[in-house]
């Protein structure tokens, strides 16, 4: 039962979260593509060393990032904030 003419429609407030996941889902893969790099959740195994360690590109993507929506059916625009370090210098690390 979808509910009454009083009563808030279950199915469609639903429909409505189920897109909100999709949409964030397509952000994240996008997110995640156009970073030629493996760093935290971005492992990508076009990008690691010869002993499988994950190969970061600090010199091109050291940003915290933020797409913003531009319209339905528009490509999201790309801003980035670039990150300074002070204290703690980026290095590239072994988990081995």
């Amino acid at each position: 039962m979808t509910g009454g003419s009083g009563e808030v429609n279950q199915q469609l407030e639903n429909a409505g979260r189920t897109a909100d996941f999709i949409e964030f889902a397509d952000l994240l893969t996008r997110d995640a593509l156009h970073r030629e790099e493996s760093c935290g959740g971005h492992f990508r195994v076009e990008h690691q060393y010869p002993d499988g360690e994950a190969k970061r590109d600090d010199e091109n993507f050291c940003y915290s990032a933020a797409w913003e929506f531009k319209g339905i059916g528009q490509e999201p625009e790309l801003h980035k904030e670039p990150l300074t370090f002070e204290n703690v210098h980026l290095a590239v690390r072994s988990y081995k």
